[in-house]
Order: structure tokens, then sequence, then C-alpha cells
């Protein structure tokens, strides 16, 4: 398992530089995204980056690894969350991930991030199996939408507070549609490996998946 940045890749970028708003995985990731292609770390219009909403059903997702937690092996039980995969043409790894609310190495190989965060080999109930929805980064940069509404109580008052910067507001004028990315149901997940690949390149809400490695594996 890599232990520093540089052994994943050779980048020359202090991890402070990213945008980072804690309780805004989503915005975070589209931030991310944006500065991964600005510092040549990908193809300019992040062609090989992919967006990935962690959650499900029942809206209770154990990850490990979490800076949030309070306990010794990092878990918490998040609505949903948000992370980013790149797909690398070079080096040992095909596929890391970006988790800038992990407390893993960034970026991490993706078997390593799946391994230690998701812990598909650990026995939880069916209730709480992690479903992912996957969208291309060019087509979440065009259509994503947040007004930040899912942040604030009944009375209007903020969660937590939110980011300095103005609200992302989609291509076509749209100012939130957060809600769609984050509703995820195991009836959603593609049974059909060209169907899902076609959807993630093509579809506004990419596709749904229940294994990370093995969609990723069918896009190499």
């Amino acid at each position: 398992m890599a232990s520093t940045l540089s052994t994943v890749d050779s980048i020359d970028l202090d991890v402070s530089q990213f945008c980072h708003t804690p309780f805004y995985c989503e915005e975070n990731v589209y931030f991310l995204c944006k500065k991964l292609c600005t510092n040549r770390m990908d193809d300019a219009t992040g062609a090989d980056l992919f967006v990935v909403f962690i959650s499900n059903e029942k809206k209770q997702i154990p990850l490990w690894h979490q800076k949030a937690s309070k306990r010794e092996d990092g878990l918490v039980l998040w609505d949903y969350h948000v992370i980013c995969v790149q797909r690398k043409t070079e080096g040992e790894f095909p596929f890391i991930v970006w988790d800038l609310d992990s407390t893993l190495p960034l970026p991490i190989p993706l078997g390593s991030y799946v391994s230690q965060a998701i812990r598909p080999s650990f026995q939880i109930s069916p209730e709480y199996q992690r479903l992912f929805r996957i969208i291309h980064a060019p087509i979440f940069f065009r259509h994503f939408a947040s007004d930040r509404r899912h942040m604030k109580d009944s009375n209007g008052n903020w969660i937590a507070k939110p980011p300095d910067y103005e609200a992302i507001v989609a291509e076509d004028g749209t100012i939130h549609n957060l809600y769609e990315y984050m509703e995820i149901k195991a009836a959603d997940v593609y049974t059909n490996n060209i169907d899902v690949k076609d959807a993630v390149f093509s579809q506004k809400l990419g596709a749904v998946a229940n294994d990370l490695e093995e969609f990723f594996s069918q896009i190499l």
C-alpha cells in the first residue's frame, strides 16, 4: 500500500491546496476534480476522473478511516459520501482514489481504499451495504448543482458552516439537484457491464454499481 502521495504518482502538489469544507463532500470533490485538471495531473477536461457517490436506500453507510470519527478505527456512519476515482495510464496502479475526508494516504490505490475504508469483507447487515453512483467528471461538471439546502434545519439554520465561495450552479441554470445524485437504490444497480459503462460516459446521473473494483475493472 502506498504510504505517501509521491509513492502513488510523481505529483508535486501540496494537498492543503485543495478546497475542503467539512460535511460538503460533493462540493469538495467537484473542486478537487477541477484542481486535478488544472494542475496537469489529468486530462484538462477531466476525462480520466470519475465522481463516486456512496449511499444506499437507508441513507446509512459505514466507512472506516474517516477524519470525522472519534473512534480509533475511524468508523463513521454517513448518510452519503463522495470520492473521486482517477484512471492512470502509467504506473503500478490503474486507478487511485482521492478522499479528502479520509485519514488514509492521498491519493491511494483503489484496491487499498476499498479494503481499508469500505471493507467489503466486514460482515454487515444487508441494509447497510454500500452502493455506488459513478459519474464521468466532464458530465458532472456540466450538470451538478447545489444551493446547500440539504445542510439547513427546519428553521433555516445551517447544520454545518457552508463554504465561503458561491454555490455551484449547473450549465443550464439549475441551482439544486444534489438529491438526484444522493438517491441510490438497489433496483438501480446495472446488471449488464456494457450498459453500465455506456451509462457512466453518457448519462447525467451516471450508473449505479454494487462493486466498485469490479466496475472499474470493466473500463480499463
